[in-house]
């Protein structure tokens, strides 16, 4: 927001996100495979700070389409319900110094067990990062996230480069819903290690909130 002026924002800030996804092609052969695309909105907003009058820090932008299949291939126990292959694109929407973006084609496996789910999400980067040359050392090439529900309560594990780095400049999640009313979940997540925002791609982050949210992953 103020790029050449060292601004010190609070430590407090509003995060929300705003996604939404539909298919395009369904049943594409023998009544399995689907076309998606879906988009997502995530924004740091600086709203208790009126020394600034209450800016948006940052705000990234990820359209992404993909071939989605059912299986029921059984692997460890588990059964791989879902396979995924696509392209996602991920920006914050600014003109250099303060640009960031990359390009990655991904695949996802997601099996499951009872009330356990696993999600894993290898990609390959493609393309320029001339503004962002190192964040695959940050953000690595893949991702994988633990689901877990109990009763009503659903809480989910996300953990990102942690082995191929090292443990040095990984990151991991932890979220924890439950139901308050219909689809309106009380939600807390708690965020350690790099790459919550793209500004920030290379930089320690340590935050922990409480909000609401309408959906979950699982």
């Amino acid at each position: 927001a103020f790029p050449d002026e060292d601004v010190a924002f609070d430590a407090a800030e509003v995060k929300f996100q705003i996604s939404f996804m539909f298919p395009i092609v369904q049943n594409i052969y023998r009544d399995n495979g689907d076309l998606y695309f879906a988009f997502t909105s995530r924004s740091f907003w600086q709203l208790f700070n009126e020394e600034f009058s209450a800016p948006f820090r940052e705000t990234n932008y990820e359209p992404e389409f993909w071939f989605q299949f059912d299986t029921d291939w059984k692997i460890l126990g588990l059964t791989n319900r879902l396979v995924t292959f696509g392209y996602n694109h991920q920006s914050n929407g600014r003109n250099r110094p303060l640009s960031r973006s990359w390009n990655r084609l991904f695949a996802s496996f997601v099996l499951e067990r009872g009330n356990f789910a696993l999600a894993f999400k290898p990609w390959v980067i493609i393309g320029d990062l001339d503004d962002n040359l190192d964040i695959d050392d940050y953000l690595g090439n893949y991702e994988l996230r633990f689901f877990y529900k109990w009763n009503q309560h659903t809480f989910s594990l996300m953990t990102r480069n942690q082995l191929q780095s090292g443990f040095d400049t990984g990151a991991f999640q932890f979220d924890w819903s439950f139901p308050l009313y219909h689809r309106l979940r009380f939600y807390t997540q708690y965020f350690n290690g790099y790459g919550e925002s793209l500004i920030d791609y290379d930089y320690f982050n340590n935050t922990l909130g409480v909000g609401l949210s309408f959906t979950d992953y699982f």
